[in-house]
Parts: structure tokens; sequence; C-alpha cells
């Protein structure tokens, strides 16, 4: 936004303009965080539930911000800078993010999921990468906030903008549709996620399928090869999207042989190969083929693999957990690994009325994958052990774990560390480190 005064940021914003400030040039990004804000920084003061960020504007002025986007009743704010002024900030912030997309007349791909959305889009941002010059969403800014905020930190000369989105409920995939206007969208799995607010496994699809639905004439839809929730979704996409599935028997079914896909310096696991084919396919939607060994880091707490001193590896994926994610941790843990399999397997949360059959269910799974010691963590958990049968230590809180598990390891075990964000489990895999 360098190249936009503030007047024309305000006109794109919806936004009106107090105080122009002295600045002939616009904003680097937009934040949130009035600790973050800085030179060049455009603060959106957003409402929260206890405070207004608006009451920081003063400060962040001070701080030498490029200028304030806050609510009405702090029109009257003091500073060297731009001070818009809006009935929504938060409104005006996406207004204003939709207006940067067009202003970049990037390509826009949009990525969602129930499992596996952050990893595909890590892999598509690697892929895209080797050819154009990419923006991908960073860490979880992939809400109807940080959405918006990705878009407006890309600088100009971008090509091509990858965006996470993410949802608890319906409507909110359509409304970063709105926002972020994507060319592609991707629609990587389908499962039992948010039950306990959406209710049925369909209705989980229908708002996965808001992205797909969402797409213009001349966009293209990825998604899994002979998906049955979303086939109803499917026949009704607007008239001139291109649908590609992806997936065995599907328009993009193999990784080509030119290419060399490592993921934290591993070879790729089963559920993260699905993956790569849908990153593939959304890949080639705009224009790219990626070439020869990409080496992909993933997001942190996204199943990175940690080898300790002593020999023991730690597999650090506790970010957050659903069924279908356990099964495919677990699935990967007993193809990868030669030593003892050990998992730390906490609670799974918002699964609805059949939570504890799902737990139940996660048991049985890791006695079929070959685990030689679980330990569960919390209320819900507990259902594993029954199911699984084998060697369990239940405990009722994540900081207990370390304790426990530290005296019954021994070198070249491989610990998966998985559950619901709620839960905690990062002081296991850090306790373990230390």
């Amino acid at each position: 936004m360098r190249g936009w005064d503030a007047e024309r940021i305000a006109a794109a914003a919806g936004a009106r303009l107090v105080e122009p400030g002295a600045s002939a040039s616009g904003p680097s990004r937009a934040v949130i965080d009035s600790r973050r804000a800085g030179p060049g920084d455009l603060f959106v003061g957003l409402p929260g539930e206890r405070v207004d960020g608006g009451r920081f504007a003063t400060e962040v002025l001070a701080a030498g911000a490029w200028g304030v986007l806050v609510g009405e009743q702090w029109a009257g704010t003091d500073g060297d800078g731009v001070v818009l002024v809006a009935a929504d900030p938060l409104v005006a912030l996406q207004r204003l993010a939709t207006a940067w997309r067009r202003e970049l007349g990037a390509q826009v791909i949009g990525v969602t999921g129930s499992t596996g959305k952050t990893s595909t889009k890590d892999l598509l941002a690697a892929m895209v990468d080797q050819q154009r010059r990419v923006v991908a969403t960073p860490l979880n800014l992939n809400t109807e906030i940080g959405l918006p905020l990705t878009v407006l930190s890309a600088p100009e000369g971008t090509e091509v903008l990858v965006l996470e989105m993410a949802m608890r409920g319906a409507g909110q995939i359509a409304e970063l549709v709105a926002i972020a206007e994507p060319d592609v969208g991707v629609v990587v799995n389908v499962g039992p996620v948010h039950l306990e607010l959406l209710g049925t496994i369909e209705a989980i699809a229908a708002t996965k399928a808001e992205l797909i639905e969402g797409l213009q004439p001349g966009g293209t839809a990825i998604v899994p090869v002979d998906e049955p929730l979303l086939a109803t979704h499917l026949a009704t996409l607007p008239e001139g999207v291109t649908t590609v599935t992806f997936g065995p028997g599907g328009d993009v079914d193999e990784l080509p042989e030119g290419l060399e896909l490592r993921v934290g310096g591993d070879r790729l696991s089963a559920h993260m190969r699905s993956n790569a084919l849908a990153a593939l396919a959304a890949a080639r939607a705009v224009g790219v083929e990626p070439t020869g060994r990409l080496d992909v880091a993933l997001s942190e707490l996204r199943g990175q693999r940690r080898e300790l001193p002593g020999g023991l590896v730690v597999i650090d994926d506790c970010y957050n957990a659903n069924p279908m994610s356990m099964r495919a941790a677990l699935d990967d843990l007993a193809a990868s690994t030669s030593g003892r399999r050990v998992a730390v397997l906490g609670d799974m949360l918002e699964l609805g009325p059949d939570e504890v059959r799902f737990h139940e269910e996660i048991g049985v799974h890791a006695r079929g994958a070959g685990l030689d010691l679980l330990v569960t963590v919390g209320p819900l958990a507990t259902a594993m052990g029954p199911a699984f049968g084998g060697t369990t230590i239940a405990v009722d809180r994540a900081v207990d774990v370390v304790g426990a598990l530290r005296p019954l390891l021994a070198p070249g075990d491989t610990v998966l560390v998985k559950a619901s964000r709620g839960v905690g489990l990062e002081v296991v895999a850090q306790g373990l480190a230390a």
C-alpha cells in the first residue's frame, strides 16, 4: 500500500479521513496489536470484549506509526500521523484488503479443509515460490481478521496469494471468499470437525463448499476425487468454473518424476502425499509446474520431527486434532518408525454428542497401528485406553505428562504428541526437548 496516499486508503476502506498526516506515501502493512505497531504501519483498533483497541491510538502514533483506523469515538485522537475513523473498523479493514487484492492483480488461491489445510498451504507456497512472487498466510492468520491482514502485508509485485481459510460456523468461509475473491479454491478434505457447532458431517461439507461455490467464472475448484459429501455442491458450481480432482484416479493422481518433495528433511508420508497432490493441482491452476528437489518447512506445531539428544524423536503435532488427523498421524508414526512407537494423545474437542465414540475409535486405530505405549491427556481421551488395550497411562493435565513419561522412554523411541489446541500439549514437546 506504499503507493496509496491517505485519501485513497480512506476511500478504499470506506472510512472518514480526520487527519491526513504528513506522509505522501501509504503504509506498508496493517496491524491490530498496538505493541507491534511501528513506523510505516497502519494500526487498526478493533473493539474487543474487554478493551477497544482504539484507546491505544494516541500511543501508537507517538511510536511513529503511519496512521490509525479506529471507531468514531476515537476521532479526536492526537498525534503525528493519519487518523481514519469508521463505524466498524473490522469491516473497513476487510474492504481495504479487497481493494488492495484488486490493485495487486495477483492470482489468489484459497485453501480450506477439515485437516491438513496448513500443510497444504505450506506445500503450495513452496511450489509456487519456485517461479512466482508469492505471499502465504503466516501462523494462524486464517480468519476474518487474519486473512485481510495477510492480504495487506503483500508488497507490490506479489503475483500469487495463498490464503488459508478457517471456519467454526456456517457462512464464515463465504465471508473470507468475499474479501479475498479467490481465483482457485482448494478443499483438502471433509471430516468430523466442529460437529458440536455444525451438527452433521453434511453441514461441515456445506461450509467447506462455500469456498468453491464463491468462485467466479474462469475459476478453478480443486477437490478430492470421489468425495460424496461434495457431490451436490460440485453439481451447482457457477458456470465457467473448472473442477480438478486429486488423489488416486483423479485428474492429479501422482507427483511428477522430476519433483522430489521433502518435508522437514523427510520423504512424504501417506497423508502428506495427498496434501501435496492438492497443492500440485493448485500450482498448475496458476501456471506453475514445480520441479527438482523442494524442501518444505511446515508451520510450527504441525508435525515437525525433532531429534533429541539420546536418540529420542518427538513428532510435534499438537496444534490441533480431530478424528481424521489423529488417524493420519498414527498411520505416519507406524510407517516411519523402526523403534518403539509412543503416542501422547489428548482430548479432541467440539465433536458433539458422539465425542466418546470418536475417542474410542482412535484407541482401536492406535492398536492397529502397532503403538507400544499410549499416554492419554484429559477426560475425553481416557476413552482411548480401554479401546487400545495395551500399555496405557492416563493423566489429567498436559503439565503432568513429562514427569510420568520420561522414565519410560529409551533411545530409539519416537513420541507423537497430538491433541486439540485447548489441551496445551506444546508443553510436552518442550519438556521432552528440555
